[in-house]
């Protein structure tokens, strides 16, 4: 966070958006979209009724307004240039959708490969889900590496009684790695393996597949800031599941699903700064999970009541509202789910606290998160802009504890052994 503005000043920072705004030949509409709010929002902040208190906000506007974050608050720190991103512990995997991946198949499809039995390659795909539960990317890039090529090949040479087996376990296996890539800040990698794994699920025959794919592209775009894009995927994929809930009634694998697109409402509308949708998503969420009434995995979704709250968390904090995610974090026990929604739990938990200034809570968290996943830690965007702003506010006094943390996620550059920073 940066120092709040006096109500005086706050019409003077408006003023000077909308000026920089109009400079640039910007429309109200066409920034609000470039920095992922509504045009009511930034309507506020022009007239100055809409405080920006937060670092990342100021970010986002200075980014899209082309300008330097002091020429908008002379008072905020200096606006750091972004570290460079760190090594991706996916990028063997990302070769993997590069081209065709049955090439050789193509031109030679009576030639069968010693690729594994569909048992075999049934156990792979289960242990591609594994390591990506457990935020094991380096892990995971080498298993894809073998298996997505072998199913490729394996859908393309089978018999018609196993072809639509290894479709589905094609289409899982995509998804699987659409997953890791939006983990990795990959997003663009994550739409195009979400793409792949409809396809594939199509050719399966289970329609459900298709929905399972679906919300993975709809997280894809969430991540690439595509948000009217998202919230079109997820509200589509919605609306038919509701349908057929009402007309056929709602089996756990269907209502999983449908309670998992009422989360990705819910997490546009926060991105995009609509608090009164993301509630009213998240709600509707809550709604499902009742009805359920247990936590599943149906579709490596991890939907249920207590996913639906570890969502919440998120959803609080990305609307700036750090004290209502800290409430509804306090009253949840995440021991029973995945590595990597425990360390995206504890990640929430810890930007919340930063949001208040907490820093030793916040640091508190953001250890427990790197000693789960420190893959996740690394490259999860938000959480390092967090620990930058955490440098930024305890300066020198920064413990030993967070200058490491912020070395070791590359998250402000260098700091000198005095604690201040050299350069970002």
């Amino acid at each position: 966070m940066i120092g709040p503005v006096a109500d005086n000043g706050r019409g003077a920072f408006g003023a000077r958006v909308a000026e920089l705004r109009a400079r640039r030949g910007l429309t109200q509409k066409d920034l609000a979209t470039a920095v992922g709010r509504t045009t009511s929002w930034l309507s506020q902040v022009e007239r100055g009724v809409q405080p920006v208190n937060r670092l990342d906000v100021l970010r986002l506007l200075v980014d899209g307004l082309g300008v330097a974050v002091t020429e908008l608050r002379p008072d905020a720190p200096p606006d750091p240039a972004e570290p460079s991103p760190p090594p991706n512990d996916l990028d063997r995997a990302r070769l993997v959708l590069s081209g065709h991946p049955a090439l050789g198949t193509l031109l030679s499809l009576g030639e069968r490969r010693p690729d594994p039995s569909l048992p075999e390659l049934s156990a792979d795909v289960e242990r591609v889900w594994a390591l990506a539960h457990s935020s094991r990317h380096a892990e995971l890039t080498v298993a894809l590496s073998a298996l997505v090529p072998a199913l490729e090949r394996t859908t393309r040479t089978a018999g018609k009684r196993e072809r639509a087996m290894s479709y589905g376990l094609l289409a899982r296996t995509y998804q699987a790695l659409s997953a890791a890539f939006v983990r990795q800040d990959e997003a663009d990698a994550a739409w195009v393996a979400a793409d792949r794994s409809i396809a594939a699920a199509e050719m399966s025959g289970r329609v459900l597949d298709v929905f399972a794919g679906t919300y993975r592209l709809a997280h894809a775009c969430v991540w690439l800031k595509r948000y009217d894009q998202a919230e079109h995927v997820a509200r589509a994929a919605a609306d038919a599941l509701e349908r057929s809930v009402g007309e056929s009634g709602g089996s756990d694998e269907k209502l999983s699903l449908l309670g998992a697109f009422h989360l990705v409402l819910a997490l546009v509308h926060a991105r995009s700064g609509n608090r009164a949708d993301a509630r009213h998503a998240t709600e509707c969420a809550r709604r499902v999970a009742r009805r359920m009434g247990r936590n599943r995995n149906d579709f490596n979704l991890e939907f249920g009541p207590t996913n639906v709250e570890v969502h919440a968390v998120a959803v609080a904090v990305d609307l700036g509202d750090a004290g209502e995610a800290l409430d509804v974090a306090g009253q949840l026990d995440t021991a029973g789910m995945s590595t990597e929604r425990q360390a995206r739990f504890a990640l929430d938990v810890g930007r919340a606290h930063a949001q208040l200034r907490h820093v030793d809570d916040a640091v508190e968290r953001f250890l427990a998160a790197e000693q789960l996943a420190p893959e996740m830690v690394r490259s999860h965007t938000a959480a390092r802009a967090a620990i930058r702003d955490l440098m930024l506010v305890a300066g020198r006094s920064a413990s030993p504890e967070l200058r490491a943390l912020a070395e070791r996620t590359d998250a402000m550059g260098q700091v000198a052994s005095d604690g201040s920073v050299t350069h970002w």
